[in-house]
């Protein structure tokens, strides 16, 4: 993609910045910012679990009523009683269910949005400040962990809730298994705490290990056709099987730690469980309590291991957010080497003049200007200037415009300044959405970039011209039909300067010759700088500058650069 840069201005108002000092920070900053779903959603899920609590309590009264022969009334109201706490139920779990989506889809778009924003905002700097496995990894697994804490929390207060209740009409019934139950259901719970440490830690390394494998993937996907040529297919399968095999162990053993945190929340319940019906049934037996009260007892104490389920469901689901929380963090909290003055000075009308005295390149404004350098630094000088901030230690300003580059408005930069190199990619869709991305021109001026590029004959080959679908990095064309359709983006954005390299090394010297004729013709008025030492764009150039190593920035000879 040609490299513009990220507007500050035109990030969404209603997303403000993140709270990324930690994964507890990350979460909370999303309670904050919304919290009314999570509130809706415990509140439901105590409505819901509540009536589960009661149920066992009321049908041993109407046990009691019935067998004190008061008659059919107590034993009806009863009755009657347990249908509408099974209606209130219903109606509270279906709106539980609303409400924990829309905690899971806040907590899912705003961690999207935010993620898509800051990888924008890096821009090209992004592949050298993180993988892109894990910058994927995140986008998916993260994301989506995230998202499932944020739907268990209502469920969880619920939960909460329900327990102590229990524990209370249980305490009023009896002292003594009422303790039980206030002590038993807590202990369960902590428990299960020790297994939390281990999980988090194996869920860590699966994470790192995934990232590494997409990463790889990508990089054997990108690649495939080079892979092809020097016979490498083979070694990139073999690296790419144990990175494999190492995902599938990292996995195998999170996934025993989650067994055993599994095994642990239905074994302690159940514990607790018997010894309260055990407990229950010797008070019956001895008469300190009715049979429908031994009933409510059971039912209470079977119920109490769906909250300390719930609970283990909350701490393996909470225990993975924090996993997934930091690692968002950890992207967040990159930096991108561009950033917005805070007294932009504007640019003037009109074209615009490029000089770098550190190393001598100088392009005036309305001209093309060809630079030769040595292929292994291209890219650094492409950098210094078409990147604010690039200057280096003590070496004076690239201006554009007699503007230094790091005092215009990131916004102006971005539509007056293109950037376009041999790590621009083409993304998936049709040719004219790709081509017409980033300006909207009209259909004559589509043409004129294309024949410009001499692209014109790749769309006439595609099945459908303008209207192909094209597969991510267009891997169905060859380098120089990609190299030429990548040229017809850049010139169709029509910016005041436009910075290429090495824009033909993937074409034929007759393609070659066409393309530098037609592109010095339609950027006449316009400053065009090309790196490339193509004794072809050397004889159309308005002016050339030569360097060597010793010119580049980094190296140790500052000296300026020789223009002929």
């Amino acid at each position: 993609m040609s490299n513009r840069f990220f507007d500050a201005s035109v990030a969404p108002a209603s997303l403000p910045e993140a709270d990324v000092r930690g994964p507890w920070a990350y979460l909370w900053w999303l309670v904050r910012i919304r919290p009314w779903p999570l509130v809706l959603s415990g509140v439901l899920g105590a409505v819901w679990m509540v009536p589960l609590a009661l149920i066992p309590l009321v049908i041993g009264r109407a046990i009691d009523e019935a067998g004190q022969g008061s008659g059919q009334a107590g034993l009806y109201l009863w009755s009657l009683f347990a249908l509408v706490l099974g209606i209130v139920q219903a109606l509270a779990g279906a709106g539980l269910i609303q409400a924990a989506v829309g905690a899971e889809a806040h907590a899912l778009s705003h961690t999207h949005r935010l993620l898509m924003r800051h990888v924008v905002r890096l821009g090209a700097t992004l592949g050298g400040k993180a993988r892109s496995g894990d910058v994927a990894a995140s986008a998916a697994a993260d994301v989506e962990s995230i998202g499932n804490a944020f739907e268990v929390v209502g469920r969880t207060i619920g939960a909460v809730f329900a327990a102590v209740l229990v524990a209370v009409a249980l305490t009023a019934t009896s002292p003594v298994l009422g303790l039980a139950v206030l002590i038993g259901v807590p202990a369960a719970v902590l428990g299960i705490g020790p297994l939390l440490r281990p999980l988090q830690e194996r869920d860590e390394a699966q994470r790192e290990q995934m990232g590494i494998a997409t990463s790889q993937a990508g990089d054997i996907v990108a690649g495939l056709r080079i892979l092809r040529g020097i016979g490498g297919e083979a070694g990139f399968a073999e690296r790419f099987r144990r990175t494999s095999q190492e995902v599938r162990r990292a996995g195998e053993s999170a996934g025993r730690m989650e067994a055993w945190l599994q095994a642990a929340g239905v074994f302690l319940p159940g514990l607790v469980t018997v010894g309260i019906v055990w407990f229950g049934a010797r008070l019956a037996v001895q008469g300190t309590i009715t049979a429908g009260e031994l009933v409510a007892f059971y039912g209470a104490s079977a119920f109490l291991t769906l909250p300390v389920s719930t609970a283990t469901e909350a701490a393996e689901t909470l225990s993975l957010a924090k996993v997934a929380a930091g690692r968002v963090c950890t992207l967040l909290r990159l930096t991108p080497e561009t950033t917005q003055p805070a007294h932009p000075e504007p640019l003037p009308p009109g074209p615009l003049s490029l000089v770098d005295a550190h190393t001598g390149i100088a392009a005036e404004a309305g001209q093309l200007t060809v630079v030769v350098a040595p292929a292994d630094r291209t890219g650094n000088l492409a950098d210094r200037l078409t990147r604010p901030g690039r200057s280096g230690d003590g070496a004076p300003a690239v201006l554009l415009g007699g503007v230094p580059l790091d005092r215009v408005d990131l916004a102006e930069l971005r539509s007056r300044v293109l950037r376009s190199g041999p790590a621009d990619t083409l993304f998936s869709g049709t040719v004219r959405e790709e081509l017409t991305a980033e300006a909207a021109r009209s259909p004559r001026d589509l043409d004129v970039a294309l024949f410009t590029a001499d692209a014109d004959d790749v769309v006439e080959a595609l099945p459908a011209g303008l209207d192909t679908r094209l597969d991510e990095g267009g891997r169905a064309l060859s380098g120089g039909q990609r190299q030429r359709l990548v040229l017809a983006r850049a010139l169709l954005a029509a910016p005041d300067v436009l910075v290429l390299e090495d824009p033909t090394s993937s074409v034929d010297a007759h393609t070659e010759a066409r393309v530098v004729e037609r592109v010095a013709a339609a950027r006449a008025g316009r400053t065009t700088i090309v790196f490339s030492d193509s004794p072809l764009w050397c004889g159309v150039a308005d002016r050339e500058v030569r360097l060597d190593a010793g010119h580049v920035p980094g190296s140790p000879d500052r000296s300026a650069g020789v223009p002929s």
